[in-house]
């Protein structure tokens, strides 16, 4: 089994702890800035912050969904969203840039081995790729208002 990731990353003119705050938000803001392959979004447990849970079917492609359950830990600067479905880990990583921000999210998992495997270390972070691209557009955009 091989390690699947995919990274994007984003600046954004805002406070860092402002970026923290609202990408921590899982009650209000998360709903707003997911793309739409973000399909049955809801919180468990908590509303913002580490201890919260949340759960959503993530659809990659028109074959491909993943039931998601993940429960979030912030350190510092970081958030992080362990799947208790999978191995599948995602990061949000936020600094300070020039007068804003800069985020960089980071989604991996262990894929599967053999030639299934392969074509999914190809191409699963391409489309992961254009799904936290979309995300951090969101983001951004709200922030930015």
């Amino acid at each position: 089994m091989a390690q699947v990731s995919a990274t994007q990353s984003i600046d954004i003119n805002a406070a860092p702890d402002s970026v923290l705050a609202a990408l921590s938000d899982y009650a209000v803001v998360r709903p707003q800035i997911l793309p739409e392959q973000y399909l049955d979004y809801q919180v468990i447990s908590g509303t913002s912050g580490g201890g919260t849970v949340a759960q959503w079917t993530l659809q990659a492609t028109s074959k491909r969904s993943r039931n998601v359950k993940a429960t979030v830990a912030v350190d510092g600067s970081t958030i992080t969203e362990n799947d208790e479905n999978s191995t599948m880990v995602t990061t949000y990583t936020v600094s300070p840039q020039g007068n804003g921000s800069m985020v960089e999210t980071t989604t991996s998992w262990k894929g599967a081995g053999g030639i299934g495997g392969f074509f999914e270390k190809t191409f699963a972070p391409k489309g992961l790729n254009r799904i936290q691209a979309a995300l951090l557009g969101n983001l951004k955009s709200r922030l930015e208002k």
